[in-house]
């Protein structure tokens, strides 16, 4: 197949994905615009952002290991071994399970860890870690919903039915901002004559708006799976329930490289967090605005990689290596021209964007900067990231996280500590050296997946 006849294909599968994961991040930045509103939004918008990439680093490296669930199950589809597929979904529920109880312990003792992270900003910074540990404890409670979504998610779209997954999170997404809007403000209400409150919870009332919205999301994929089994036979409610122990070690096997490769991507940017968040409240909180708005392009290419994987997975159970090659180059030419078009904008609008979460211009001042330099690396990151769900789809889960480790640790983190503290550049310096260690991530996946095509590729 070439290029040319992958393009409908990969579109039909990829835009709901889209729509999907620029749900996902839509979330987010409802919150910190919410939370942004609040009285002293430096404060509110840095515990926001503390707590949520601490979560984040932890839960999407975690449960990361449910993305090898991806290769599985779209080789399973593509070779036409339905009850094989099923087997590997009840795999990725116990998985599911097990690794949410790990996560949510974790969680439960991070504040002895956080409140040894040295904060600047005196009293505000302070403030800044009691609210952080406050909604990273709420937040804590929907871990297991999340990770069911993911381990449920990974079956439809490899069965190539990804409209629900869209449906769930444009409906999730209003879940969550009613419930942030009732949550965080607090309100009064007239019920049949008496007069009925609603706390304000400020930041952590965010939390729990995110946790209960995940819980909606979980119960709508699930069902969601359960509907299309129903309509189309699969065979998922006669498959057998017996717990194939060799499933889930194979499963972790191969999805721990994919779960490392998420936690040292999301990691760096901890870690470049909690560095700027010595630097005090507003160049935190102008950091967080940055991260939000790259993590929203990113969520595009994203969504793009793991219609990849599946385009890739299918072809590759087919037995097609000719079609795994087309369907991954298509996908990383959509990447790459989506993330060119999305540095334009950071170029163009960087102080409307900024303005977009809060009206106060020291915040604003600190964003702008951060923005600009987001835009240099929006090519490389979408190469990386479709390039790996390409590699995914054909088994390689390793190539990921090594370059990564190299890019972004090796290279980026010491450049930017250079940059930040020994040269004076602050935050600015922190962000190129993630630029530094996305330029090579890019290079080099893209590298690696011309040589897998051209060597040809097999079923796991």
């Amino acid at each position: 197949m070439s290029i040319r006849k992958e393009i409908a294909p990969m579109l039909r599968l990829a835009l709901p994905l889209v729509m999907a994961e620029v749900g996902w991040m839509t979330m987010g930045v409802v919150d910190t615009v919410m939370v942004g509103h609040l009285p002293r939004p430096a404060v509110t918008i840095a515990a926001a952002a503390l707590g949520q990439v601490l979560y984040n680093t932890l839960a999407f490296g975690i449960g990361g290991v449910l993305l090898g669930l991806d290769t599985y199950i779209s080789q399973a589809h593509g070779a036409g071994e339905w009850d094989d597929a099923n087997k590997w979904l009840l795999s990725g529920v116990v998985l599911a399970g097990m690794l949410s109880a790990g996560m949510m312990a974790m969680v439960w003792v991070g504040p002895v860890a956080m409140t040894r992270i040295p904060l600047g900003g005196g009293e505000a910074g302070r403030e800044v870690m009691r609210q952080a540990v406050g909604f990273l404890t709420a937040l804590n409670w929907g871990t297991l919903p999340l990770f069911l979504y993911m381990t449920f998610r990974r079956y439809l779209q490899a069965f190539n039915h990804v409209r629900p997954i869209a449906a769930a999170v444009v409906t999730a997404n209003l879940v969550n901002a009613g419930l942030d809007w009732l949550l965080l403000y607090g309100h009064r209400f007239n019920v049949a004559g008496h007069s009925v409150g609603i706390a304000a919870y400020g930041v952590v009332g965010s939390a729990w708006s995110t946790a209960l919205a995940r819980l909606y999301l979980a119960a709508f994929v699930g069902a969601a799976v359960w509907w299309v089994d129903r309509r189309h036979g699969y065979g998922l409610r006669r498959a057998e329930r017996a717990l194939d122990w060799t499933r889930v070690k194979r499963l972790v096997r191969l999805g721990a490289p994919v779960g490392g490769q998420i936690f040292v991507e999301i990691a760096i940017f901890a870690a470049v967090t909690s560095l700027i968040g010595v630097m005090g409240p507003v160049p935190l909180a102008g950091h967080e605005i940055a991260l939000i708005c790259v993590s929203s392009t990113f969520m595009v290419p994203f969504a793009i990689s793991a219609a990849a994987t599946v385009r890739v997975g299918q072809a590759v159970g087919r037995g097609s290596a000719v079609e795994a090659g087309a369907a991954g180059w298509t996908a990383i030419g959509f990447g790459a021209g989506f993330m060119l078009a999305m540095s334009a904008v950071l170029v163009t609008l960087p102080g409307r964007i900024a303005g977009g979460f809060t009206r106060d211009p020291v915040v604003i001042a600190a964003a702008v900067p951060l923005l600009l330099v987001g835009a240099a690396f929006q090519f490389f990151d979408g190469v990386q990231i479709t390039a790996t769900g390409a590699l995914r789809g054909a088994g390689n889960t390793h190539a990921g996280l090594y370059v990564q480790l190299v890019g972004y640790w090796v290279v980026g983190l010491p450049l930017g500590l250079w940059l930040g503290f020994h040269r004076k550049m602050g935050a600015v310096g922190l962000w190129i050296g993630l630029c530094a260690g996305l330029m090579i991530a890019g290079v080099a996946l893209i590298s690696i997946w011309g040589r897998t095509v051209r060597r040809g590729v097999g079923r796991v």
